[in-house]
């Protein structure tokens, strides 16, 4: 089960550059339900994913780099580059994504939680912005669907 809320980021933290990250590349293969590859570094992974916004069951499996390489020829639409940055935060880590490519500017960091009583009751740091965690429109598959990005808010 997966746990998480989104936010917003309009301005970045300090030091960030000390952060450690992971460059991220990922197509979907299906919206409904969520099936998703991902490169990150050089690992290579399908995932499910059920529907829901602030909790829903993720599934990860392991791919090699030739069938990562086999699927992504197959995706629907946009094909989606970020760098994820790991942001330690209280008790747990912030992951910040900085998008690139078509939608670059976009900036949404996640974080994950043990349970819905640790998320709602979960305060972020001053510079988290808008709070999107019940909005679809910020789904990465969502992003992957879209046809005009100059249509998001960011």
């Amino acid at each position: 089960m997966e746990i998480e809320r989104k936010f917003l980021i309009t301005s970045l933290p300090d030091n960030l550059e000390l952060c450690r990250f992971h460059l991220i590349e990922q197509a979907y293969l299906c919206t409904e339900p969520v099936v998703r590859i991902r490169k990150e570094d050089d690992t290579y992974y399908l995932t499910y994913k059920s529907k829901g916004l602030l909790s829903r069951e993720e599934y990860n499996l392991p791919l090699t780099a030739e069938s990562y390489s086999h699927l992504l020829e197959k995706a629907d639409g946009n094909i989606i580059t970020k760098k994820r940055y790991l942001i330690p935060y209280e008790n747990f880590t912030i992951e910040l994504d900085i998008f690139e490519g078509i939608f670059k500017g976009l900036i949404i960091a996640e974080v994950e939680f043990n349970s819905e009583d640790e998320a709602n009751s979960f305060s972020g740091p001053e510079w988290f912005g808008e709070d999107v965690t019940f909005s679809s429109k910020y789904h990465n598959s969502t992003l992957s669907k879209l046809q005009n990005p100059s249509e998001l808010k960011f």
